[in-house]
């Protein structure tokens, strides 16, 4: 039996006597506090069934779950819904056991007021009496800090601030001219953000706190440049949706991350589309131990597939990948399978055995200057030639769609590694013309935080105390987090049908130097402090990427977030079996002779371009 919480109890106590109280009120206020005998009967007689009936609909709608301390709105909702319930009830009661003379319609009316009165103060007065008790003088130990922001979805946080002994928000600077001057949870809303320098001397600031959940990429690289120009450390909430959802806590409060600095829209997917093409089915991921295999595991995982393959190469990612989803989705089924996209029979066998109705296939070498030399042949070797092996076993196993992860650097290629790419992407074309399989390739840029990526590198020198290293002061790239990147491959293996190429939008290219600014600022330093040093572009590197090619064109799609290339017309079969010939029966080739045939099988590849 479950155990009645004594607390529960007590407040069912104290209903029970707001309900009378609210009653004889009701009462009173109709005849002025000058009762009539002839009423006081039918006043008292009426609360032996009144109390009971109120209190079996307060029960029932829970009123008893949450603790008085943490009395919400949710709790008002509840109290106006019992109170109205009982209310109609009553009213019905009375009209059917015709007690009209004894109860006067004016006491009907004003008692539902008075106990939702009742009610909902006792509960919000004891809250305000806890918070005063506990947290009344946080504020004299807390370190003075000031809150950039002042929308609606910083109140939870400016809330759990005030209750913090670790901090004193001294003030909020908003560039919304009409809060100046006024108060929003006892603190004063100071005036606009561009005076963060003033207040921070004013009140010996080190740190500031940014709740611009809405606020562009510039907006918040400005507040970082005014906070470092103040020497202050500058904080910031995890992310919007804890901000609307009221689960921000102190100990969540984390120094601003790059990530946040870029910040990028929130992509909105077409769930109902997604559950129709993973909900219920089999789906085979290959490189799933990497940045983006491993994102698109999760984010599947979310659309509850009816078993998840994890095809990968290491190990140990593969190891990682199985805990990690033991822990987090014990709900999904998923395979482990260890292996090598060259190695056909086993990807054969696995195929054969689960029966994927999707692949998404990303497993690839993408770092460019490791594959631009003495790995060159085993870039061609992975990237193209992996590519055709697992193409050929999908369609041979009757997978519905395979999906292509591809690059930007697949763009009229300087490098091996982008040149691979295209070729993975003219294969799908070459295949899609023969067979049922649907292919889908899907192109992106730079992921934050992926495998090889920048950041990591420029974090680690940093830690060093430096330099940073850039190749080149105009160099940029298109970034996005691997969230989004992984989200957006989704949807694009949704929407395809037969051999197109989607284009990811990238947003606005970013210039690495200015990156490693904003890293260097965000780390507490300044330029004179950590010194950024220009190395000279690496082999196969572009200074400006691209994402579609000179001869194509894009067209919209119902996604605003993806563009659909229009490319050259595809090859025919002859082509394919000229360049896995080249491949299968030639011998390693080194770098400066493989870069000759690509160019012959990538005809807009042009090596050492810049």
């Amino acid at each position: 039996m479950k155990r009645v919480d004594p607390k529960n109890v007590l407040a069912f106590l104290h209903d029970v006597g707001a309900v009378a109280l609210a009653w004889t009120l009701a009462y009173l206020f109709r005849f002025n506090f000058e009762l009539p005998q002839l009423h006081r009967g039918g006043m008292t007689n009426a609360l032996y069934w009144i109390l009971p009936l109120h209190g079996v609909i307060a029960w029932r709608v829970g009123l008893y779950r949450n603790l008085w301390r943490y009395a919400s709105l949710t709790d008002i909702k509840r109290i106006v819904i019992a109170v109205s319930l009982s209310a109609c009830l009553v009213t019905i009661i009375v009209s059917l056991a015709s007690l009209q003379s004894q109860i006067p319609r004016t006491v009907l009316i004003l008692n539902p007021l008075l106990l939702v009165i009742l009610m909902s103060s006792s509960r919000f007065g004891y809250r305000m009496f806890k918070e005063y008790h506990l947290y009344g003088h946080a504020n004299l130990r807390g370190e003075p800090v000031i809150v950039l922001g002042s929308s609606d979805h910083a109140i939870n946080l400016l809330r759990d601030l005030r209750r913090s002994p670790l901090w004193h928000v001294v003030g909020i600077l908003d560039d919304d001219h009409k809060k100046w001057g006024r108060e929003i949870n006892d603190v004063k809303v100071l005036g606009d953000i561009d005076e963060l320098p003033v207040w921070a001397k004013k009140f010996g600031l080190r740190n500031v706190i940014m709740a611009l959940p809405s606020a562009t990429a510039s907006q918040r690289r400005h507040a970082i440049e005014l906070a470092g120009d103040a020497n202050l450390t500058v904080l910031t909430v995890p992310a919007m949706q804890d901000l609307l959802s009221g689960r921000i806590a102190v100990s969540e409060i984390r120094r601003i991350e790059l990530e946040d600095l870029l910040g990028r829209e929130a992509v909105n997917l077409d769930d109902a589309g997604l559950h129709a093409f993973l909900t219920g089915r089999c789906i085979m991921v290959t490189g799933a131990g990497g940045s983006i295999g491993s994102e698109l595991c999760r984010q599947i995982a979310a659309f509850s597939p009816k078993q998840l393959i994890f095809f990968e190469f290491n190990e140990y990612a593969l190891y990682s990948l199985e805990q990690e989803f033991q822990r987090c989705f014990p709900d999904v089924p998923v395979v482990c399978a260890i292996g090598n996209i060259m190695d056909v029979q086993r990807l054969a066998g696995v195929i054969a055995k689960y029966r994927p109705e999707v692949i998404f296939h990303a497993a690839a070498y993408k770092h460019v200057p490791l594959m631009e030399a003495d790995n060159a042949w085993a870039a061609i070797e992975n990237n193209v030639l992996g590519t055709l092996r697992i193409a050929r076993a999908a369609v041979a196993g009757g997978v519905g769609k395979f999906v292509l992860v591809s690059t930007d650097k697949a763009v009229n290629p300087t490098n091996v590694m982008g040149a691979s790419k295209r070729l993975s992407e003219r294969i799908c074309q070459v295949i899609q013309k023969e067979e049922a399989t649907q292919f889908v390739a899907v192109r992106f840029g730079n992921v934050l935080g992926s495998t090889g990526s920048v950041i990591p590198k420029f974090r680690e020198q940093i830690a060093r105390g430096g330099p940073v290293t850039v190749t080149h002061p105009e160099i940029n790239r298109y970034f996005m987090t691997i969230p989004e990147a992984a989200q957006l491959v989704l949807q694009a293996g949704h929407m395809g049908q037969a051999g197109e190429i989607f284009v990811m939008d990238m947003g606005e290219p970013v210039r690495i130097r200015d990156l490693a600014r904003d890293m260097i600022r965000l780390s507490g330093y300044g330029e004179d402090e950590i010194e950024i040093v220009f190395t000279g572009l690496r082999p196969g590197e572009k200074l400006y990427e691209e994402l579609l090619a000179d001869d194509e064109t894009t067209a919209p799609t119902l996604h605003p977030k993806l563009r659909a290339a229009t490319c050259d017309e595809a090859p025919g079969a002859g082509w394919l079996e000229h360049l896995q010939a080249w491949i299968e029966d030639e011998p390693p080739q080194d770098a400066d002779r493989l870069r000759n045939r690509l160019r012959e099988f990538v005809p807009e590849y042009k090596p050492g371009s810049r």
